[in-house]
């Protein structure tokens, strides 16, 4: 048994190399490995990122056996979605679901991480079916399931119109149901509704998590919604809950949202005096806000400190730079800025190759600009055009300050400032680092 336990371990840390030598020592004690130890193996495999292996010991238990359990297939199918094997992943549960070929059906868990791979794969309607399907097969559906149907959706109505299925089906929303909700309406710009949630919330007795108050504080941001975004963020530390880089940041960026930027320089000091240390997020957040305020000599102090730091501006941050410095300033200024990418190796992409064309006010400026971008074609007359004829000062991001509630659904991702800055990778303080707490928060 201890072994058993050792093996499991070793899984649960994706330590692969350990699950092996303790299978062989089993092996040499003339001990057959079961269902257990083949499942810890493989979901060391999974975890430690070799995916291909954890596959060959399921297909090696599905032929030879021992005969997979109700965890084995939970943890392949984690393994597959992980993997992006969304192939593989589809034709396991699709195995489950054919009652002469499985003894097993797909269990509640199972149906989770179905739902997370549609969303991942961008399927969603595939998502909707899923989750549609559980009542029909007797597989009750819980609030992680509808949180995590509601965590992929990007028009408030819908993610409301989910949010109210689940009370008429008696389900109590969590603080994860909550801080979704709100999310959505923050993202719509829907600043009353996003308030009255919270205040439900709150008359619920529910109190956030450390991730529910950084998604919460996130959604107040978006909007730029500060005396809201200010009540969480001290509310985190009435509940022993201490903000990290990420809220901060994400706190910083409500300043910028509203347009204050006295107050975003104050509280940036603040990040540094509470002991963090500002990453290219944080960095990234406060120039975008003085790029909309056409402030280029503060946004040029700013992206100056980035650099005596040691941080490398992104494309994102260039692109911005340029934009502010050719509208600010003059065409040149912006042609400087696209070269400066090239001598950075940042290679301008295709959206600051818009920008560069929407910055030409004169046909010699748009020749040259077509030169450098290589866009020679009618499409980089459209493009001035286009960008060109949009005047007012929100910047690069914005081409009409006007929308429909329906046009706002989803549209809006880019005023929010942390959407200057995203890395390759997840990272504290990051957008995509904000999406993998909310997968947690979901149990996915």
């Amino acid at each position: 048994m201890d072994f058993l336990m050792l093996i499991t371990a070793y899984g649960k840390l994706g330590n692969f190399n350990g699950a092996e030598r303790v299978l062989s020592v089993l092996s040499k004690m003339g001990s057959t490995p079961n269902v257990i130890s083949y499942t810890a193996l493989m979901e060391s495999y999974g975890r430690g990122g070799k995916c291909n292996n954890a596959e060959a010991i399921f297909r090696r238990m599905q032929s030879s056996g021992p005969e997979p359990s109700a965890i084995t297939y939970q943890i392949i199918l984690k393994t597959f979605v992980e993997g992006d094997k969304f192939k593989e992943a589809e034709e396991v549960f699709e195995t489950l679901l054919d009652e002469k070929k499985s003894p097993l059906k797909p269990d509640q868990k199972m149906y989770h991480m179905m739902i997370y791979m549609y969303k991942k794969a961008g399927n969603y309607e595939k998502a909707r079916k899923v989750f549609s399907s559980m009542v029909g097969k007797g597989v009750p559906q819980s609030t992680v399931t509808y949180n995590s149907l509601m965590s992929f959706e990007t028009s408030y109505k819908e993610v409301s119109k989910i949010y109210d299925q689940m009370q008429r089906s008696d389900i109590q929303p969590d603080v994860v149901s909550y801080a979704l909700l709100i999310k959505a309406y923050g993202r719509a710009r829907r600043e009353e509704e996003a308030l009255s949630v919270f205040e439900e919330m709150l008359d619920a007795g529910v109190r956030p998590t450390h991730k529910a108050y950084n998604i919460l504080l996130d959604a107040f941001a978006i909007s730029g919604m500060v005396e809201q975004a200010k009540t969480v963020f001290k509310s985190m530390r009435r509940d022993r809950i201490f903000p990290d880089l990420w809220s901060y940041t994400t706190m910083l960026s409500a300043y910028v949202n509203a347009s204050d930027m006295e107050g975003a320089e104050k509280f940036f000091k603040r990040i540094k005096v509470d002991g963090f240390e500002p990453n290219i997020v944080t960095y990234g957040t406060l120039i975008k806000g003085y790029a909309k305020a056409n402030d280029v000599e503060k946004m040029m102090e700013v992206y100056e400190k980035m650099r005596l730091s040691g941080i490398k501006a992104n494309q994102t941050i260039l692109t911005t730079i340029m934009d502010a410095s050719g509208r600010c300033k003059n065409f040149g200024s912006a042609l400087g800025w696209y070269k400066e990418m090239e001598s950075c190796g940042v290679p301008p992409d295709q959206k600051a190759k818009n920008v560069l064309l929407s910055l030409a006010s004169t046909q010699d400026e748009l020749e040259e600009a077509k030169e450098l971008t290589g866009i020679r074609n009618e499409t980089a007359t459209i493009i001035a055009r286009v960008y060109g004829s949009d005047d007012d000062e929100e910047g690069v991001e914005d081409i009409s300050s006007e929308s429909s509630d329906d046009e706002d659904e989803g549209d809006d991702d880019d005023d929010d400032a942390r959407e200057t800055v995203l890395y390759d990778k997840p990272q504290e303080g990051s957008l995509g680092y904000g999406s993998l707490q909310t997968e947690e928060l979901v149990g996915l």
